[in-house]
């Protein structure tokens, strides 16, 4: 076993990662030196700084929105609010949002914005005038439109910016029937789609559901095929760490023994209920103390945990040299992006670790917000022309049914068979062909292709692959 390094010498540059993780895969394929440099480069970087009025003070902030790659149209990502983002952070993630289009077959390129502040700083006016100021700032220079950029929301984000940002975008373009497509993520009485909200823990849900169900694949880390009965710790409590652990807890009966937040984490090995946990971070403003669960100080402390997933939903670098050989876990969902840094990922591939990469495991959110995009661009709800005509249907067939077999069904039974299709389920049955689609992509890559030994590496092949075939499709290399 390797020994653990001191974390300062550790490389944790997410950019230099990402471009890592691109060669690693590109060294596999036989494509054109010129084009794979196309493919890896960001095309576009627009840094602004802006002054906002507070009373009678100003404020000045720095704000930034990447274009990784134009081979698809619009260029989609993100909006992050952190006091901790870099410029090389914005690109890397613009990067990966590309990437993750391409995996799931979703049809933008990849796009990624942030501004430099702590949210928790500011009240909600405050907010409201930095993102009106951000995004005009956007629109001046044309990295915002439903045709050319469309952000969402991320990590110090929500449907609530997202609103604000529609609007301003609606204000300074009056009358463009589009204009709520230029954002995604937005609430629903706004232009947002149902199941948004819950989209990229949904997403989270049916990966690992596909995940255990593929035999050869478990037999790799030495687990029983199904979800029932097996051992998650989470690592943040956000929407995606909420909603991944609820769906995996009530939905798959998988049981849910750890969960940290920023300032703590708790424990239970006879299981904790989601729902419990979110009410008492409610009612007391943090998951600690709550009854029957031990509480750990150190907020790190929660990956180190034995468990059969490991699903850290947080920020990037949180599984490094200095704590990868107290990781105990057979299989490491990365919910977030980024969570492991290039070292960590060689030492537990080595410890027969399987790694589910984030830039597929996470994308259940763009793969929704594509379906707002179109919802917005088609100005219909989807399911509202089809849902009464499949009932009559359904319903028309059952009373065939009736007739031929001369037995009534119960009105219970009727209802729940000649349900029409909501547009939540919609979007989810959506979510899930696409979640299950990429995975056995993915697996499939793992498996044939030679010098591929991992399901990232798997993950990225496919990606280049896809962006490569567009741009020569596009004539853009003869």
């Amino acid at each position: 076993m390797q020994k653990s390094t001191n974390k300062s010498h550790e490389d944790l540059d997410l950019n230099r990662a990402v471009e890592r993780q691109f060669a690693k895969a590109a060294a596999t394929l036989d494509l054109p030196q010129g084009l794979l440099e196309q493919i890896k480069v960001c095309n576009s970087i627009y840094m602004v700084q802006f002054p906002v009025r507070f009373g009678e003070k100003y404020e000045m902030f720095q704000g930034w929105r990447a274009e990784h790659s134009q081979h698809k149209k619009p260029v989609k990502g993100g909006i992050r609010y952190s006091e901790d983002v870099t410029q090389e952070d914005v690109m890397a993630l613009a990067a990966l949002m590309s990437y993750k289009c391409a995996i799931v077959d979703v049809p933008f390129g990849g796009s990624k914005g942030a501004v430099k502040l702590n949210p928790r700083k500011h009240s909600e006016e405050q907010l409201e005038k930095i993102t009106r100021r951000y995004t005009a700032e956007l629109i001046r220079k044309g990295f915002i439109g439903p045709g050319i950029n469309v952000p969402a929301p991320d990590y110090g984000t929500s449907e609530r910016e997202m609103a604000w940002i529609a609007d301003t975008f609606d204000a300074f373009h009056p009358g463009q029937i589009d204009n709520m497509a230029c954002v995604t993520g937005k609430p629903v009485t706004q232009g947002g789609i149902r199941g948004r909200k819950e989209a990229t823990g949904r997403g989270i849900q049916f990966a690992l559901r596909e995940v255990f169900k593929d035999k050869k694949g478990l037999q790799r880390v030495k687990l029983n095929a199904g979800l029932e009965g097996k051992t998650v710790v989470v690592q943040g409590f956000g929407n995606v760490g909420y909603y991944a652990s609820l769906f995996l807890e009530e939905e798959e009966g998988c049981k849910i023994i750890g969960i940290g937040e920023w300032d703590r984490g708790i424990l239970n090995p006879a299981g904790l209920h989601v729902r419990d946990v979110a009410e008492h971070r409610r009612r007391t403003g943090s998951i600690t103390n709550l009854p029957d669960a031990k509480t750990i100080k150190d907020p790190k402390g929660i990956l180190e945990i034995e468990c059969d997933i490991l699903l850290p939903a947080a920020l990037e670098n949180q599984i490094t040299l200095e704590n990868v050989n107290r990781i105990r876990t057979k299989i490491l969902a990365e919910a977030a992006n980024g969570p492991t840094s290039t070292q960590a990922e060689e030492i537990l591939l080595a410890k027969g670790v399987m790694i589910i990469p984030d830039v597929y495991l996470n994308a259940g959110g763009v793969t929704v917000s594509y379906f707002e995009w179109l919802k917005n661009l088609s100005h219909v709800r989807f399911g509202r022309m089809e849902k009464r005509f499949q009932e009559m249907g359904a319903d028309r067939t059952l009373n065939v049914v009736e007739d031929l077999v001369g037995k009534k069904i119960s009105n219970q039974v009727r209802a729940k068979l000649v349900r029409g299709a909501e547009e939540v389920d919609l979007v989810n049955s959506g979510l899930e062909e696409t979640m299950i689609g990429a995975y056995r992509e993915m697996e499939e890559t793992f498996l044939r292709r030679k010098k591929v030994n991992d399901l990232r590496t798997a993950a990225f092949v496919n990606a280049i692959e896809k962006i490569a075939r567009a741009y020569l499709e596009l004539g853009v290399f003869p």
